[in-house]
């Protein structure tokens, strides 16, 4: 044997490679996972030891996902609970708010320097007819995510909800908390730390319920959106290729590819998470059952449309000033998630366009109690919801404008009913992954949850066969490369 050939195999492996970051639905994570809570349950009898190693292994985790940017999750950690530190010393309030300021400016500066620079050049560019020469920058994985997470804290501890934790190595922790960390959900500080603090051990139950939730968001990445991702990348990427009825299929496609692909990401960060005696908040609760605007934001990325509440729409001024600011800072508020998600003017827009949604489902909502609230009223909202949200998908998805019209504009005028029987017959896997996914829609809301507690009363050898399945699937299907989480590049 070759130890040196071996050597070089172990660190490559081990170390950061861009073209394969550490993802939950890769191999090496579950690997390393393994490794991790042997220890992990030696060292959680003493709270200081476990944050240790956990803030160690989340560092190592980013740093397997973004590089060295995981320095940057240090540096801001340290900064931002310095200044917290310093602000509940502070009597007087012009400072207490300065120390906020500078928090949030300085978080804010970081992310639109890595996120919006370009952006922001490139249409000062148009503006003034210069020539863009784009910077050479690099996002550093979900630093939208713990950006959000480090301004609640300091807003948190500025408003006397949290009190600023003991030691860097606990706000480190909550900062850092791995399977948080790239793609959420967005960990409130009130609702966390506590549980830091508490440290207790998950019990056998919930070591089981977490296991269910990570082999739901193994089928819904790793097997659904992974796979039907497959036509509707074609779709979008060579638009002009497809017809009416192909185009149609890749936007109903893609729907519920980001659907499966994110929900899955937070069902295994909420399973791994109640593994190790931690409850991260629910970010999705079938959000696709909605019948207007309003429930659909309660339904989705609930950990986002409630921090977006909480520290835009409410400080905003939120009901509390006339309608029409109500429908203006409803706007707003949406208009800030659209830019959150991206550097572009179609994540504007696509934000922009929910809260226009949201603003006219608040105006009409006293005329709508008057709707008899009957089977067929209920079908027709859901249809007028769900098409709504599938057509601003396009503009989330697609590279380009002209891209994003060409597929709506080829639905309506170059769409012929009679391929359906065609792309029935070709793409028929995909459509029985579609099927399955309108039938679990379809299901009454508490099913899914008997079906955890049922999973989790289950004899061993029941648990042991679930697995085998579910892991048999994957490989069944699997496309040939690890495909990285949709929301990574948030």
């Amino acid at each position: 044997m070759d130890l040196s050939l071996l050597w070089h195999n172990i660190t490559s492996l081990l170390s950061y490679s861009p073209e394969s970051p550490m993802i939950f639905s890769s191999g090496t994570f579950w690997a390393l996972f393994l490794l991790f809570m042997p220890l992990y349950a030696l060292l959680k009898n003493s709270r200081y030891k476990m944050m240790l190693f956990v803030v160690a292994f989340s560092l190592y985790f980013y740093y397997k996902s973004s590089g060295w940017f995981f320095l940057l999750l240090v540096g801001t950690s340290l900064f931002d609970w310095t200044l917290s530190r310093v602000l509940v010393k502070r009597a007087k309030e012009w400072q207490r708010k300065l120390c906020v300021a500078i928090s949030i400016v300085a978080s804010l500066g970081v992310l639109c320097y890595f996120k919006y620079a370009n952006f922001f050049l490139e249409n000062w560019a148009q503006i003034v007819g210069d020539n863009f020469q784009p910077l050479d920058i690099i996002l550093p994985v979900g630093i939208s995510f713990y950006t959000f997470q480090s301004i609640s804290y300091i807003v948190d501890v500025y408003r006397g909800r949290v009190a600023p934790t003991d030691s860097w190595l606990e706000y480190a922790f909550f900062l850092s908390f791995f399977p948080a960390l790239v793609a959420g959900p967005i960990v409130r500080a009130d609702y966390f730390l506590p549980q830091v603090k508490q440290n207790r051990r998950a019990l056998p139950n919930e070591i089981w319920l977490g296991m269910w939730l990570i082999l739901l968001g193994v089928l819904k990445k790793a097997l659904i959106a992974d796979y039907i991702s497959q036509y509707n990348d074609l779709v979008f990427v060579q638009p002009e290729v497809y017809q009416g009825v192909e185009s149609l299929m890749g936007v109903v496609g893609y729907t519920m590819q980001i659907y499966c692909d994110f929900s899955g990401y937070s069902d295994m960060a909420i399973g791994i998470a109640l593994i190790m005696g931690f409850r991260l908040s629910p970010n999705f609760n079938f959000p696709y059952k909605s019948t207007n605007l309003t429930e659909f934001w309660h339904r989705w990325h609930i950990s986002l449309s409630s921090w977006l509440r909480d520290y835009v729409y409410i400080p905003l001024g939120g009901n509390r000033k006339g309608a029409i600011r109500t429908y203006v800072n409803n706007f707003l508020t949406m208009l800030i998630g659209g830019l959150w998600h991206g550097a572009s003017w179609k994540f504007v827009f696509w934000g922009a366009m929910h809260g226009v949604g949201l603003a006219v489902h608040k105006l009409f909502k006293p005329l709508l109690k008057g709707i008899p609230d009957n089977w067929a009223v209920k079908t027709l909202s859901w249809l007028l919801t769900i098409s709504c949200v599938a057509f601003l998908w396009i503009f989330f998805r697609a590279d380009s404008w002209s891209d994003a019209w060409f597929i709506t504009t080829n639905i309506f005028t170059n769409f012929h009913a009679d391929y359906l029987p065609v792309f029935l017959q070709v793409r028929y896997v995909w459509c029985i992954f579609m099927a399955l996914l309108i039938a679990a829609h379809a299901m009454p809301e508490g099913w899914w949850s008997r079906m955890g507690e049922r999973f989790v009363r289950a004899p061993w050898i029941v648990k042991l066969l679930v697995f085998v399945v579910v892991v048999q699937l994957v490989l069944q299907f699997k496309s040939e490369e690890v495909t990285p989480f949709i929301y990574f590049q948030f």
